[in-house]
């Protein structure tokens, strides 16, 4: 009932997961992401667990395989569920149980993943992965929502559309983005105006908060509209 991208920009060292489902508020439970540990998509039925034990497992240094299978493995309720994971060296592993609904599977490239479930057939995957790899110019946030709509363009969930989220984490301990379209008639064309009006302030608002380099972040209302001002001008995304 939901299909995913996990992927990181080569260019940015940026981590992301964008998600689509015929389902409630997907981004509460689905996408998990932790800067310097990885990324955890868990699906179908889904085991919200999934999020927090693999990250913690992640961080700890585990790999992507030995998580999805660790995960897996311990859950009597496995077949019925479908995760993908990155861990912190960028390797990818991926689970669709056996009583996951068809059309469903999971495939892996260099630098992303993705993974689906009661699809409306291989296509909503075959076309994220091929829009993915052919907008390599467009950056990221934009990259993978032209991905999921491309899969969403080829049938994407057979029951429909309710709920889609975006999630990427930079080298900071929270997110660049977390946009979430919780219950819409057109979820991922809601969630791409999202990043839209994100671009406009918030990203470049996002550059002067508390940072690893500046803990305090800048508080001085003038210079802090003064380089909002000159981020934008940039062109910073």
């Amino acid at each position: 009932m939901t299909w995913s991208i996990i992927a990181r920009d080569e260019s940015t060292g940026r981590i992301g997961i964008a998600v689509a489902t015929r389902f409630f508020a997907a981004g509460g439970l689905i996408p998990h992401i932790e800067t310097g540990a990885g990324a955890i998509a868990t699906q179908a039925f889904i085991n919200p667990h999934y999020g927090s034990r693999g990250l913690a497992m992640l961080g700890a240094g585990r790999s992507a395989a030995d998580t999805v299978g660790a995960l897996t493995h311990g859950d009597e309720g496995r077949h019925n569920r479908q995760l993908h994971a990155m861990d912190r060296a960028g390797r990818f592993a991926a689970y669709t149980g056996a009583a996951c609904i068809d059309w469903c599977g999971h495939e892996a490239r260099t630098t992303f993943s993705v993974a689906g479930n009661m699809l409306a057939g291989p296509a909503v995957l075959s076309e994220t992965i091929r829009v993915y790899e052919a907008e390599i110019s467009l950056p990221f946030a934009r990259r993978l929502l032209a991905a999921m709509l491309a899969g969403e363009a080829a049938g994407g969930d057979k029951r429909g559309k309710q709920s889609a989220a975006l999630i990427i984490h930079d080298g900071e301990n929270y997110p660049l983005y977390d946009l979430r379209v919780d219950d819409h008639a057109e979820p991922l064309s809601e969630l791409a105006r999202l990043e839209q009006v994100a671009r406009r302030r918030w990203v470049h608002f996002r550059r002067q908060m508390p940072s690893r380099l500046r803990p305090s972040g800048l508080t001085d209302r003038a210079e802090l509209e003064d380089r909002i001002a000159q981020s934008i001008a940039e062109g910073y995304e």
